[in-house]
């Protein structure tokens, strides 16, 4: 493997002279001279020797693109998570452990109690909508009050805020259900406009069980937790109008849209009206602007179908997703593997690149005469993410999913900088461009982590993931990828939007 990485480079050099590229030489061996990049049999045969090269190249490789945003604007779901322990929680509640019983809504805390000892035997995540405001109220307040009870900043919006105001120079504009405890909790540096305040917040209650824990007849096979809320603000996108109204003032080079899954469930008669209403407020952002849309899970396929095909896809610039929802985009739209029912292990290089190709040739600019604006997709997925755009459209995309996938591992880890003792690389080395034919069979070099190959002019970055041994905390991480590409991506001035 070490001697097929080290011809890549030599015939990398060898073809950079011959078409006369005078950067190619200098970057090739700044790669073959990365530290710890060493063939000594001790380097190789050490446990972590591919995480040290990569872990090194990220450093070495990753740079901030030449023209930098200097104003977002996030919108439009927020929150605050009450993490606690399931099984406390309802003990504290006085209800007593029975028979597991799936509630698409629930209703009571007879209702949760079931639906949570339904999924903690499968050891399962899930969410589910809870109807009586006042019942949930009432949980809600003994969440919070619980000793052990967590407070995190919730929903993709504040939390994609959140990680952009870790970058001093760049001002962010936040637009959400903003309450008295989310409000103290976020960033001084994130801006919320005086509208997006409101008396009360928004509480969603994480229920939490660890691997192998009991309760009555109910044994945890692994660790996740259980996820419930009445959230009507958010479910309705209620901010939308005043996100699309404070655009005018804050005047932002960038505008990042999360929320419109929360809508999903809530049945047709509610979504259709006011997704229309979401795509009017969407159109009066000005042309100029790159809009990024960061999709979470959905279930109801007519609605997805609604949001790709007729809605809010074509006048999006980008979107971030992860590979639950890109199968179900698929299935949804009839789309490449739409027959597949769920992904196997590591989802496939070459399905998840055919599916990828098809949103962007479908739903995208893939080609000149198209007046869609959809030309970017960042793909995450635990072992390794892909970052596909349209030609001539974006620059920086290869340091960009290399920080992408460095912000997964040190997030989930719980730290400032990759720690090679506590990750692993689960990526493939060898795969496929494609799962349909002609593909072209593609390797990974760790001295240099991300590899890139074109369809069209569609071009493709794959780069692996060090993958947290033990996380400490996996909510909010797909945001903080999609965030931090952004932050490393530029949008080409020379192709307007």
């Amino acid at each position: 493997m070490w001697r097929k990485a080290l011809v890549a480079a030599l015939l990398a050099l060898a073809v950079g002279y011959f078409y006369g590229s005078p950067e190619l030489p200098e970057q090739i061996l700044q790669y073959v001279s990365l530290p710890n990049f060493q063939t000594s049999s001790q380097n190789l045969n050490s446990q972590n020797s591919l995480e040290r090269v990569i872990s090194g190249a990220w450093e070495a490789l990753i740079t901030l693109p030449t023209r930098q945003w200097s104003r977002v604007a996030v919108g439009v779901n927020a929150c605050v998570d009450v993490v606690v322990s399931g099984v406390s929680l309802l003990q504290a509640l006085a209800v007593d452990p029975g028979i597991g019983q799936d509630h698409e809504v629930l209703h009571s805390k007879e209702d949760l109690k079931e639906a949570f000892v339904h999924y903690m035997g499968r050891g399962a995540a899930a969410e589910r909508f809870f109807s009586d405001r006042e019942a949930f109220q009432r949980i809600a307040r003994a969440a919070a009050e619980y000793p052990n009870a967590k407070f995190y900043v919730g929903g993709n919006a504040a939390l994609i805020a959140q990680k952009l105001a870790t970058y001093p120079d760049l001002m962010v504009l936040l637009c959400g259900p903003v309450g008295p405890k989310l409000h103290e909790m976020l960033d001084e540096q994130i801006i919320v406009p005086p509208d997006s305040l409101q008396e009360t917040d928004e509480f969603h209650l994480i229920l939490e069980y660890k691997a192998g824990e009991k309760w009555g007849s109910t044994q945890a096979p692994q660790a996740n937790r259980f996820i419930f809320s009445h959230d009507m603000s958010n479910g309705k996108m209620s901010s939308l109008e005043t996100f699309v109204a404070s655009l005018e003032e804050f005047q932002p080079d960038l505008v990042v849209l999360s929320g419109l899954h929360m809508m999903d469930g809530q049945g047709r008669e509610l979504w259709e009206e006011r997704l229309k209403e979401a795509v009017s407020a969407i159109s009066d952002i000005r042309k100029d602007i790159p809009i990024h849309l960061e999709l979470a899970s959905m279930t109801d396929k007519d609605y997805m179908n609604s949001i790709m095909q007729e809605q809010v896809m074509p006048i999006v610039s980008s979107i971030g997703l992860n590979e639950q929802e890109l199968l179900f985009l698929s299935q949804a739209g009839e789309g490449p593997h739409a027959e597949m029912v769920a992904w196997k292990g590591i989802p496939d290089v070459g399905r998840v690149s055919d599916i990828l190709l098809w949103i962007l040739e479908r739903h995208g600019r893939s080609e000149p005469s198209s007046e869609a604006d959809l030309t970017r997709i960042h793909f995450h997925t635990l072992a390794y993410h892909i970052l596909v755009t349209v030609d001539g459209y974006w620059g920086n995309q290869v340091a960009a999913v290399m920080a992408g996938a460095r912000v997964a591992s040190n997030q989930a880890c719980g730290l400032q900088s990759v720690d090679v003792s506590k990750v692993e690389l689960r990526a493939p080395l060898e795969f496929n461009s494609s799962h349909i034919e002609p593909r072209e069979q593609l390797s990974l070099n760790p001295a240099e982590p991300v590899t890139v190959w074109r369809r069209g002019n569609v071009t493709f970055h794959f780069t692996p993931v060090l993958v947290c041994k033990r996380p400490l905390r996996t909510v909010g991480l797909g945001d903080a990828i999609s965030a931090e590409g952004l932050l490393y991506s530029e949008l080409l001035p020379q192709q307007p939007f």
